[in-house]
């Protein structure tokens, strides 16, 4: 008798533990990817956006294809060029093109409207009701990356704003039909990753040749910089990446990418000695408050009396 209640709430216990431990994990990734600004602004040649994003995807996705040694089979062909068009082709291209031609602070404001897409499309597909919880946040997260990354004149370019709410609806898009289709029996998140990776780098390949063609030169520079968005920026985070996405709410894991633009300012002050001002600092905290809000359940927060009555 005096054991029993205890067992449940070491159920609890560990599966909360859990998932805290997955979500630390996941987010690692969108931390990874906040490099992206820099790399690209100092490291990588310009005016080559899709050349930059087929490096970036196909070399990590033919080597994790030939570590998994896994195809696709049946339906999960077109799928996988489906994910693979929205997670990595698409939004690739459309990163790089914000990054190119916007202010990175622009960049990064516009694609943090992506957790507002997620709720839409995870009602529309999932069934997640949108609770003014988490919209109420995502104002807030947008609010924050938006008090951290602009500041003084800002240059507006027409297709670098389409680009980058492109970007933000193709992530809302890919997280939350990778979670409704799920995964094959037996099909891990390292392989699902190499299928998109390299499905999205071959969509690009054709049309980043034909529109851009390679640079005419590539330094030591350019070169560490291409292999630090391959290996770090993909090969190694996309598996973590997927295996979030399948054990996390949808709408919480698309809060986590606010973390991007976070480590941009952060490096832009530490790499490139910008100035961070107190209305940053504030952006800071509303940006990482929202990211956490996100990951609880408002149901759960009640008094216990209320769940007992229910």
């Amino acid at each position: 008798m005096t054991q029993a209640p205890s067992r449940p709430a070491s159920r609890g216990g560990v599966r909360s533990s859990g998932v805290a431990g997955v979500t630390m994990l996941t987010a690692t990734v969108p931390a990874v990817w906040g490099t992206t600004y820099l790399v690209t602004t100092e490291f990588l040649p310009p005016g080559h956006p899709l050349v930059s994003s087929v490096i970036r995807a196909l070399p990590a996705g033919l080597v994790l294809l030939a570590l998994t040694r896994t195809l696709p089979h049946g339906k999960w062909w077109w799928r996988s060029l489906l994910l693979g068009t929205l997670n990595i082709g698409a939004l690739f291209a459309l990163l790089f093109v914000a990054a190119y031609r916007l202010p990175g602070g622009v960049a990064a404001t516009l694609t943090a409207i992506q957790p507002l897409f997620a709720v839409g499309l995870a009602f529309a597909l999932l069934g997640e009701k949108p609770t003014r919880w988490r919209f109420g946040w995502g104002l807030v997260g947008v609010a924050g990356v938006g008090l951290i990354v602009l500041r003084g004149q800002l240059s507006f370019d027409l297709l670098g704003v389409a680009a980058g709410i492109g970007a933000a609806a193709a992530l809302a898009a890919g997280i939350v039909v990778t979670k409704h289709w799920g995964r094959p029996e037996g099909v891990g998140p390292t392989t699902i990753a190499a299928w998109q990776l390299t499905a999205g780098g071959l969509v690009l390949l054709p049309l980043a040749l034909a529109v851009e063609g390679l640079p005419a030169e590539v330094d030591l520079r350019a070169v560490g910089g291409y292999a630090w968005l391959a290996i770090v920026g993909a090969l190694l985070t996309y598996p973590i990446w997927f295996h979030g996405i399948g054990r996390l709410p949808v709408v919480a894991v698309s809060f986590l990418p606010l973390l991007s633009p976070v480590v941009a300012a952060l490096l832009g002050w530490l790499v490139l000695g910008e100035s961070l001002t107190p209305w940053q600092g504030v952006g800071f905290a509303l940006a990482l408050a929202a990211i956490a809000a996100a990951q609880l359940n408002p149901d759960l927060l009640r008094s216990p009396t209320t769940s007992k009555g229910e």
